[in-house]
């Protein structure tokens, strides 16, 4: 694709609109709900302001079913903004909370994830706080490469860090194409002079010896599930990869549900038994929220039709929740 001005091309990216009927209201001053608080708003429209908050997603589930996965994250978008419009703000905060719609989906995948990349890269370097809701996590390199980009022009004396919350590697090559086991693999081959890249909740299972050193060789920070299960998360912060973040560093946090147990969001591609708790993760982020500058986290795998009781979906919103509203752990 020839290369074009960066607001050209954002002129040209489809973001098609969030349904109104997901901006959930009580229509009660004294019950608000985030559905109250979040308002449509065109990318280009001028007015994107330092620290505000916007909401996208990637309703696209191509890169899953490349890479060999189930189908069902392209609805994704749609169940979380459901439930999290749903919830009511946990105390006053001045908060400016756009939601921005959905990529749209018409172009091939390569170009769909440039576009999102250009999206992340606009956003971030207008210093605008981000929840991106995938979609298939092939786009975690477009979120995490987007906000890299901007990261080494707002803050040209900081290492920008990216922790990958997962239970694989996501680092396979690229020969046959992109797809959601290769985020990584792009991010640190393109990227790994620049930034300080950790994955946290890796299970034996889902990694290969060869990509586990492959990741190592490129100066990827690799933190197993049995060192942050049973309680343990917590004393990753005495480790120098964390004890190097100050609140000056900016983060994007790339979250796949995958790394959760099961048994507490199993709707997604693939699911373990094993895995971090949702309780674990959001103490871990809550804590990791104070002690940083965390710019973005892309939230993505739900698959709302492998789901039960909607619970991965209840899940995935929280952890937006808290992005929004940190220490309601």
């Amino acid at each position: 694709m020839a290369e074009k001005s960066s607001l050209q091309f954002l002129n040209q990216i489809q973001l098609l609109p969030t349904s109104p009927q997901l901006f959930f209201s009580k229509h009660d001053p004294e019950d608000p709900r985030l559905g109250d608080l979040f308002k449509p708003q065109a990318l280009t429209d001028g007015s994107l302001l330092a620290d505000q908050v916007a909401l996208f997603g990637y309703p696209d589930d191509e890169g899953i079913k490349l890479n060999g996965g189930r189908p069902g994250a392209a609805e994704a978008p749609r169940l979380i903004r459901q439930f999290l419009y749903k919830m009511t703000p946990s105390h006053k905060k001045d908060l400016a909370l756009l939601d921005l719609g959905d990529l749209s989906t018409k172009v091939d995948l390569a170009e769909r994830h440039e576009q999102a990349q250009t999206i992340m890269e606009y956003l971030q370097t207008k210093k605008v706080r981000t929840i991106s809701l995938g979609g298939g996590h092939d786009y975690g390199y477009s979120d995490s490469s987007g906000f890299v980009k901007a990261a080494l022009k707002n803050y040209p004396n900081e290492r920008p860090v990216v922790i990958n919350f997962d239970a694989h590697l996501d680092v396979r090559p690229t020969e046959k194409g992109f797809n959601s086991g290769t985020p990584f693999y792009r991010l640190l081959s393109e990227f790994h002079k620049d930034i300080t890249f950790a994955e946290v909740g890796l299970q034996p299972q889902c990694n290969s010896l060869f990509h586990r050193e492959w990741a190592q060789k490129k100066g990827a920070t690799l933190f197993d599930l049995k060192d942050v299960s049973g309680g343990k998360i917590q004393t990753l912060f005495q480790h120098p990869f964390f004890k190097n973040i100050s609140k000056t560093t900016p983060v994007f946090i790339s979250f796949d549900i995958d790394c959760l147990t099961s048994s507490e969001a199993g709707g997604c591609s693939q699911s373990w038994a094993t895995g971090i708790t949702t309780q674990e993760a959001l103490d871990f982020l809550d804590t990791l929220y104070q002690i940083s500058n965390v710019r973005g986290i892309g939230i993505y795998e739900v698959s709302p039709p492998l789901d039960h009781d909607f619970k991965t979906s209840k899940t995935a919103a929280l952890l937006a929740y808290h992005f929004l509203f940190p220490g309601q752990a």
